[in-house]
């Protein structure tokens, strides 16, 4: 991508002329396709040249009410011109919606996240996921034209993840034909979903549907909020923001509590579950079904984060090539950063493992459009598994992009520190997604009571799903060392080994216990730091398979430069993946001391191997300036020219002497206060 300034700093003019690849070639591989490439070149061109799109002020010197104004002003500018440049080129409809997805909520422009989000990645999906074909009639064109702006009602301040506890009330009247909503305690009102505090005038809310005196379990409502043209809330209806967080303050999350507050039966969302004329109450085929909009935002997350992990990783490249300090040859000038070795293992990995996030997340996106397609002929069998698979992937992914985020801030010392550096709303976006759809502990343990059943059925004979079908040859087999090698991929089978062998091991303490008298929960609650632990390593399986499938099949056309590159990224991330479960594959393979002590050699290897070419691979992500947003991070590695440039547009500079000296410190130093 070209500096937007005329002289790039030659240290990294340098580092560009050691790659050994053709980053071009990297860029069409990452984005995609060269047409996708195209397509995302011409939406940047596109955006950096729209006025409105820019910060007239950095936003981190705004107030918490101006950076909600600056960011709806933004977030509605964006959708405005994005939307048309979608309709020219592709057409706009539900059809293609979410291929364009990325562009609507602004692709990286909005540094603070954007208001408008959750309305495309939730309430839109809501529609087309729970919604009959005539609700969609109704709703989805409004929607996808911003005619009505949408949320996505959940959480609660008493209850998140554990959705059976939730204690909204949705009653239906025999009477009126109406739905009764309700917030019997505090502890009901509805808390943190994004866009509800300020901007949403409908959403979908989840809540527990009561009629003919039984409860029938959570189901969704579509809910306006407030007037379309007071944006007043309606009667019954009390609303508001729930204040400044860590990050993501662009979002304005809210809370919401219902008091007798009516909706017609139409508005419950009827394609899975249904609510007849006389409160009998039709059941989903699957119960899971209800859950698809997370399902498909789990997609979407695990792509966002790999991407933060990516963008920090890119910053913190380039600053380490830019800085020097200290010296390894004392005969010697001092050196730049990324030479010195606990850089690289600090850094490169980050890197790596935003690729393999990644392609985990377009592997998860494949098994999801294959069962959208398998629910459309009414096949559920596979819907377990994917829930399982986006438990688990979620959890990782968010978890290691906030620590990797917060490793390559760390790793560019005490500028890192700097707002300006954006290290600030990478960190709050990836620790937010942290939390946000789902708990990551609680989600381990859904990914784990999936693995049990699926470890009890294969001790049966049966067939498993193919995420899981590796647990068929150690259900079936004498426990045994697996034999360890090197090669990547044994270790990627090491990591399904051990996974296999704890489920073994947690299983029999799950039964254990059980036998010992604790009820099947209690043995499971009891068991649950092995349950954890297993999830977490399964998943962390899954994407080194995915990742080194996805990188095989690419070389089978990659040029041999590239394909080496490539290769060698996956390498550095499984040995790394490797050598953080070294306890686990001492105890359930065949590894001795011998072989940790090469695989650390293979590890420190790879860093090196991948070095030279570290900086051409973050420019190969082809993120632009305005996109990191960084003063650390920018393409032409003016850095200290930068972080200069920003200080200066610090409102305490803009005045020679501030007005605190007169008020304050005069009377302090002169004895007068």
């Amino acid at each position: 991508m070209p500096s937007t300034t005329s002289v790039v700093n030659k240290d990294l003019l340098d580092e560009r002329s050691k790659c050994t690849f053709d980053r071009e070639e990297f860029s069409v591989w990452w984005v995609g396709g060269k047409d996708r490439l195209d397509e995302k070149r011409n939406r940047e061109h596109f955006c950096m040249n729209q006025p409105e799109f820019g910060d007239k002020i950095p936003l981190h010197y705004l107030s918490h009410k101006e950076l909600y104004e600056e960011t709806i002003r933004k977030a509605t500018a964006i959708f405005s011109k994005s939307k048309e440049m979608v309709q020219k080129k592709h057409g706009y409809n539900a059809g293609n919606f979410v291929k364009f997805l990325d562009v609507l909520t602004g692709d990286g422009f909005m540094h603070q996240a954007n208001p408008l989000a959750v309305h495309f990645s939730m309430f839109v999906p809501g529609i087309m996921g729970h919604g009959n074909a005539e609700q969609q009639e109704r709703w989805l064109d409004r929607a996808l034209n911003c005619k009505i702006l949408g949320t996505y009602v959940q959480t609660e301040l008493g209850h998140g993840t554990f959705l059976r506890g939730l204690e909204t009330t949705a009653t239906f009247d025999e009477e009126t034909d109406e739905i009764v909503i309700n917030s019997p305690r505090l502890s009901a009102y509805k808390w943190w979903p994004g866009g509800l505090g300020l901007t949403a005038n409908h959403c979908i809310v989840m809540a527990q549907l009561y009629s003919k005196g039984r409860c029938h379990g959570v189901n969704p409502f579509m809910v306006q909020i407030r007037d379309e043209e007071t944006h007043m809330p309606l009667a019954g209806i009390e609303i508001g923001e729930i204040g400044n967080k860590l990050g993501y303050n662009g979002v304005n999350n809210g809370f919401l509590g219902f008091k007798n507050f009516r909706i017609p039966r139409s508005n419950m969302l009827m394609k899975n579950a249904k609510l007849l004329r006389d409160g009998t109450y039709q059941k989903p085929i699957s119960s899971v079904l209800n859950y698809g909009t997370m399902v498909f935002t789990r997609v979407l997350i695990v792509l966002d984060t790999s991407q933060m992990l990516a963008r920090a990783a890119t910053i913190a490249v380039r600053y380490s090539c830019v800085r020097r300090q200290s010296v390894i040859d004392p005969n010697k000038p001092e050196v730049q950063v990324i030479d010195h070795q606990t850089q690289q293992g600090k850094l490169l990995p980050q890197l790596a493992k935003a690729i393999a996030l990644k392609l985990s997340a377009d592997n998860l996106w494949k098994m999801y459009e294959a069962t959208q397609v398998d629910l459309e002929t009414g096949n559920t069998d596979r819907l377990p598994e994917l829930h399982a698979v986006s438990c688990c992937l979620k959890a990782v992914s968010t978890g290691d992009a906030a620590a990797g985020v917060e490793v390559c801030r760390l790793a560019c010392g005490g500028h890192g520190y700097l707002s300006s550096t954006n290290f600030l709303n990478l960190y709050g976006s990836a620790t937010a997604a942290v939390t946000y759809e789902g708990e990551n502990t609680v989600l381990y343990l859904q990914t784990a009571r999936y693995l049990v059943k699926v470890w009890n059925q294969a001790l049966k004979g049966q067939n498993l799903m193919p995420t899981v079908r590796y647990l068929e040859q150690y259900a079936t087999k004498p426990v045994k060392r697996f034999a360890w090698s090197d090669s990547t991929p044994v270790i990627i089978e090491a990591f399904q080994a051990v996974t296999a062998n704890r489920l073994r091991l947690a299983n029999e303490h799950i039964q254990q216990r059980v036998k010992a008298g604790r009820t099947p929960q209690e043995a499971t609650n009891e068991t649950g730091l092995e349950l954890v632990r297993l999830a977490e390593i399964h998943c962390r399986g899954f994407i080194l398979q995915s990742a080194y499938a996805a990188i095989e099949q690419a070389c089978q056309t990659a040029s041999q430069p590239l394909g080496e590159v490539l290769r060698e990224i996956c390498r550095l991330v499984v040995y790394d993946e490797a050598l953080r479960i070294t306890g686990d594959l001492l105890r359930f393979t065949t590894m001795s001391d011998p072989d940790l002590v090469e695989l650390q050699r293979k590890y420190e290897a790879s860093l090196g191997a991948i070095r030279p070419n570290a900086v051409s691979i973050v420019d190969a992500f082809d993120y632009p300036d305005f996109i990191l947003g960084s003063t650390l991070g920018a393409y032409d590695g003016n850095v200290y020219e930068r972080l200069f440039e920003d200080a200066m547009k610090s409102p305490l500079n803009q005045e020679p002497v501030n007005r605190t000296f007169e008020l304050y410190l005069k009377p302090l130093m002169r004895g007068k206060l």
